[in-house]
């Protein structure tokens, strides 16, 4: 009977530090940027030099930050397998509707009907590319039941408001899409194509969007940019990789 016992608790010993080990390996084979996000989660003070501030511009880069945050993911980044990231992740580090959401550039704002977290704005001529139009993508703003936490002023079935560059569009929030199965609390952002008929192509697929790095001024591209976090370098020139 002794025998056993000891047996029994040298195989739960073996499984407890196999099922470490497992997650020690699983935490360190991810990229150095989603393991501080997964710190900053968890603690956001010691990460306060990595935030970027709401509104602040890049040197002479067109868009204005959309809202405060660590850029944790980028535009195409692959945290899950098989999966291309179409745009970035900014994380404040708050509770939800806490952190204000603005629009990165002048244009004319449309939210769907059936949109809980959701805008888009059109933008006519792309200040990058003049001849062409774009539109910015701002998703996440609802709590993780889906209680919309945008603007008043936007409500659903919102089409083509004139809004500029600084305007309150809403708060960070955690909505998945799936009621009670919560994202963590960010603004997830993202530049998408015109179809040439003037309607916005489908942002999940990353060959809909475009590289947001020269609009922004950082290192926003997760093949150029595979580990660090972006910040500011204004004596950087971060070139457009997306297809044109």
């Amino acid at each position: 009977m002794k025998r056993r016992s000891i047996l029994l608790v040298l195989a739960l010993s073996a499984v407890s530090i196999a099922g470490l080990y497992t997650l020690y390996r699983g935490y360190y084979s991810l990229s150095k940027r989603t393991r501080a996000v997964l710190e900053f989660l968890r603690n956001p003070e010691p990460y306060q030099e990595a935030v970027v501030p709401a509104l602040s511009r890049c040197g002479e880069a067109p868009f204005i930050m959309p809202t405060a945050g660590l850029i944790g993911f980028l535009w195409d980044d692959s945290f899950r397998p098989g999966h291309r990231h179409q745009g970035i992740d900014i994380f404040a580090g708050t509770a939800v509707g806490e952190t204000p959401v603005y629009a990165a550039y002048d244009g004319y704002l449309t939210r769907l009907p059936e949109w809980k977290s959701s805008l888009i704005i059109r933008i006519p001529s792309d200040p990058l590319q003049p001849d062409r139009q774009i539109w910015t993508y701002y998703t996440h703003m609802a709590d993780k039941a889906g209680q919309p936490l945008i603007a008043d002023a936007f409500p659903p079935g919102s089409v083509e408001v004139m809004v500029t560059a600084g305007t309150l569009l809403g708060y960070q929030g955690n909505y998945s899409g799936s009621p009670g199965n919560p994202t963590g609390i960010h603004l997830h952002f993202s530049i998408v194509k015109d179809d040439g008929r003037g309607k916005f192509l489908n942002e999940l697929e990353i060959g809909n969007t475009i590289d947001p790095s020269p609009y922004l001024g950082m290192a926003l591209n997760g093949k150029i940019n595979p580990d660090q976090i972006p910040l500011c370098a204004q004596d950087q020139n971060w070139p457009q990789t997306g297809a044109p």
